[in-house]
């Protein structure tokens, strides 16, 4: 190290040592120089007024402001600058001297960007201690004349009424400045440097002002005539410094909007048009004129019929592109009632008008009918006749059903007349009948048959019309009831309750010419024997009235309908009287088959009975080898409950109460389980000895006498070990007391378990040994509450 540096070294490391030996407690603490003595001034801190730059400077850099400290310091001080425009956006505007503490502006500031600044400047030692407070520097940009006014927008469309007065606004027009509107740099000023009128050279004067402060435009003089001039073109001005500075230029489109000024006029005023009759079509054309701006409100013109039009034949209507009246016929015209018509039409504008002139003006338009060639009209359509279906042949239907407008001959003619059962007079149009109807024909739906008949007139066009002709039958009685059936039979042996013999009519007719029908039997003799009694409107029972046995007997019997005048039939009904079984069919065939005439000879009828007595013995014969397959089903004298392999059936008892055992009679009843249909059982001398009995009745138990109260059993177990054995004596004691309980040893009867069970039989009666042969030892093992149940089983 050399020497200057080392001394220079030195020389900063004695004035700090001095500077910190010299401050006082006073000087770090002001404060409490306050409440110990006189008050002490304290230093303030730097103040700066604001600096004002000007923007857009070209001698740069530019001193703007010097700061010092003024405290009085051995060393040096070092100046540093922080804030937007020295280290923050915008960087690079401003900086500082750290020596000297100028503060200087490094580029153009631009007000339009940045209007201001707010910087802070600071005093600093060399070891980075502040020596000073920091200070507040504020930098204001002036504002200069750099920016043009600009229009916004650069054209203005606006819209004055015609003929307004003058002084009427039209239209504002605006700009802008960015340079300081408080500034005459920003004072504008509006001006209008020239007019033009469309159609060009309209009109020569000056029509629009301007004020030159707020941009509003105003009519200077009168004679905004739509009809002369449609639109002005103005070209503006806009300037600063009050007009005197920078100026740029626009331009404002002023249209001339309509009024309703001009009444609606007829050219020509006088139409003549012409009109088919029986035609509803657009007759012609009325043409009014408006001077009035084409298309628009004003212009439009309402039309109106106001005389000639009483009966509503005819319509006017405004077609919208052209203007013009459109009249046309609303309601067919008819050459033979009026020939001509004469209409007044008046127009007038849909928007009132503003000038004091007549609102409407009229025409007169002549309309002559021409004669056309009309169809024939019928009178009513559809022609609608009512008749009985059995109407004779040649009977007149309907006449006169058409005429022609113009007076021509007609021809008729049937185009339509499916069964062929009408006639028409070609030159009348009267319709007979061909035949006789039917009403259960195909053709007849909902009783109506439908034909369709065709007029032409005769004249050189032979227009023609059709209508349809609707013939509405109504039913008579054609058809006499016809008895059904015409053989049956009646058990000899009935019950006077029971029916005999179900007869019925039927009837090709339908109501109210058929049903109900009445039966009766014509012949006296018979009727002493025989009745019919009616049941409803179509059946009835024939029964006899005496009791006869058997036999063959023919019974006459009337059968009239419901028609006017009612028809009848005569039928005789075959009856078989035969005794019958409990379902009421005949037990002998013989006699239903002898007593008709479609009988069979005798020799087929053994056979048939042979046939079925083969069969039956082939049945009984498979339940005979059936039953003999079985297995043998008695065990110890008694019969199971069912044969069927499938039958299952186990009884269900109570294992967790004291009482009877096996034959404890609150068990389940197991008779409602057995089979309905079981039959009796068969004698074992019908059987072989080794056949098991059918499914049947199951013998009744000859061993308890099922009528004597049982002694109350012990239902609760006791809460406590030690009463275990009272509680088994108990029970002991009703079961030996129990009168219904049979002995241990009795045979017990048990539901059918299924073939081919390989357990043995449950009973004691049935097992190799006895009680005597157990050994209860095993009982002494498990403790001694079961070492006294061991002994109960076994004193030894």
């Amino acid at each position: 190290m050399g020497q200057k540096p080392m001394m220079r070294a030195v020389a900063v490391l004695s004035a700090i040592l001095t500077v910190v030996c010299q401050v006082k407690s006073s000087d770090l603490n002001p404060w409490r120089l306050r409440s110990a003595g006189p008050l002490v001034r304290v230093k303030r801190d730097w103040v700066i007024p604001p600096i004002r730059v000007s923007e857009n400077g070209k001698h740069l850099p530019e001193d703007l402001v010097q700061i010092k400290s003024d405290k009085v310091f051995t060393g040096e001080v070092i100046y540093k600058l922080e804030g937007p425009g020295v280290d923050q956006d915008p960087k690079g505007l401003f900086e500082i001297d750290d020596k000297t503490g100028w503060i200087k502006s490094k580029m153009p500031l631009d007000r339009e960007k940045h209007k201001s600044f707010k910087l802070k400047a600071f005093a600093l030692s060399p070891s980075g201690e502040r020596l000073e407070s920091p200070t507040t520097i504020e930098i204001y940009v002036l504002d200069q004349n750099d920016h043009r006014p600009e229009f916004t927008p650069k054209e203005f469309i606006g819209t004055i009424p015609e003929f307004s007065v003058p002084g009427t606004s039209v239209m504002q027009v605006t700009a802008v400045d960015l340079d300081d509107p408080l500034t005459e740099n920003a004072a504008l000023s509006f001006s209008i440097t020239e007019q033009e009128s469309i159609p060009p050279h309209s009109i020569n004067k000056t029509m629009f002002g301007i004020n030159n402060k707020t941009g509003v435009i105003y009519i200077r003089d009168v004679g905004l005539d739509r009809d002369v001039v449609q639109s002005f073109r103005l070209h503006l001005q806009v300037a600063d410094m009050s007009g005197m500075g920078l100026a740029s230029a626009g331009r404002a489109i002023i249209h001339i909007s309509d009024i309703n000024n001009h009444a609606p006029r007829f050219q020509p005023s006088v139409y003549n048009m012409n009109a088919m009759e029986n035609k509803l079509a657009e007759v012609g054309r009325v043409n009014a004129t408006d001077k009035d701006q084409r298309g628009g409100e004003n212009w439009r013109i309402k039309y109106t019929i106001g005389k000639g039009n009483t009966l509503g034949h005819f319509a006017i209507r405004t077609d919208p592109d052209s203007n013009q009246g459109i009249i046309s016929v609303v309601k067919p015209l008819d050459y033979e009632s009026q020939a001509e018509y004469e209409l007044v039409v008046t127009a007038e504008n849909e928007v009132r008008l503003k000038a004091p002139y007549e609102q409407t003006h009229s025409a007169t338009v002549t309309v002559r009918v021409m004669n056309e060639n009309e169809a024939p009209i019928f009178y009513k359509t559809p022609i609608k006749v009512p008749v009985p279906e059995s109407v004779v042949p040649g009977t007149v239907l309907v006449s006169d059903i058409a005429y022609d407008p113009d007076n021509a001959k007609l021809r008729f003619e049937i185009l339509e007349d499916p069964e062929r059962w009408l006639a028409i007079d070609h030159e009348t149009g009267q319709i007979t009948t061909r035949t006789t109807f039917d009403i259960r024909s195909p053709h007849v739906r909902n009783n109506i048959y439908s034909a369709v008949v065709k007029v032409t007139d005769q004249d050189a066009d032979g227009i023609s019309a059709t209508a349809t002709l609707e013939v509405s039958l109504w039913e008579t009685n054609d058809y006499p009831p016809v008895l059904k059936p015409s053989s049956g039979t009646v058990c000899s042996d009935r019950d006077r309750d029971k029916l005999g013999l179900m007869i019925s009519a039927v009837d090709q007719d339908m109501s109210p010419q058929a049903d109900p029908f009445s039966f009766h039997i014509p012949d006296q003799n018979v009727a002493a024997n025989w009745t019919i009694i009616t049941l409803n409107e179509t059946h009835a029972v024939l029964q006899p009235l005496i009791d006869i046995e058997r036999g063959d007997f023919s019974v006459p019997v009337v059968v009239s309908d419901s028609g006017s005048p009612p028809l009848s039939s005569s039928a005789v009904v075959n009856v078989t009287v035969c005794p019958c079984d409990s379902f009421g069919d005949c037990r002998s065939f013989t006699a239903a088959i002898f007593g008709t005439k479609m009988g069979i000879s005798f020799i087929a009828l053994m056979i048939i009975i042979g046939s079925v007595a083969f069969l039956l013995f082939l049945l009984l014969l498979a339940v005979a080898v059936r039953g003999c397959s079985r297995q043998n089903m008695r065990k110890r004298g008694s019969f199971l409950v069912g044969a069927s392999d499938d039958d299952i059936r186990d009884n269900v008892f109570h294992y967790d109460e004291q009482g009877g055992g096996e034959e404890d009679e609150d068990a389940f009843n197991m008779d409602f389980l057995r089979n309905p249909s079981d039959t009796a059982p068969v004698p074992a001398s019908v059987f072989p000895q080794d056949c098991v009995l059918p499914r049947g009745k199951q013998p009744l138990r000859r061993d308890a006498p099922h009528n004597l109260p049982s002694p109350s059993y012990p239902r609760k177990t006791p809460g406590e070990p030690a009463d275990i054995e009272d509680f088994i004596n108990v029970g002991l004691d009703a079961a030996d007391t129990d009168p219904n309980v049979p002995p241990y040893d009795t045979a017990l009867i048990y539901d059918f378990e299924g073939d081919g069970s390989v357990s043995g039989s449950l009973s004691s009666i049935a097992s190799m040994g006895s009680d005597e042969d157990q050994d209860y030892d095993y009982l002494n093992d498990w403790g001694p509450r079961f070492k006294k149940l061991a002994n109960m089983y076994d004193p030894r």
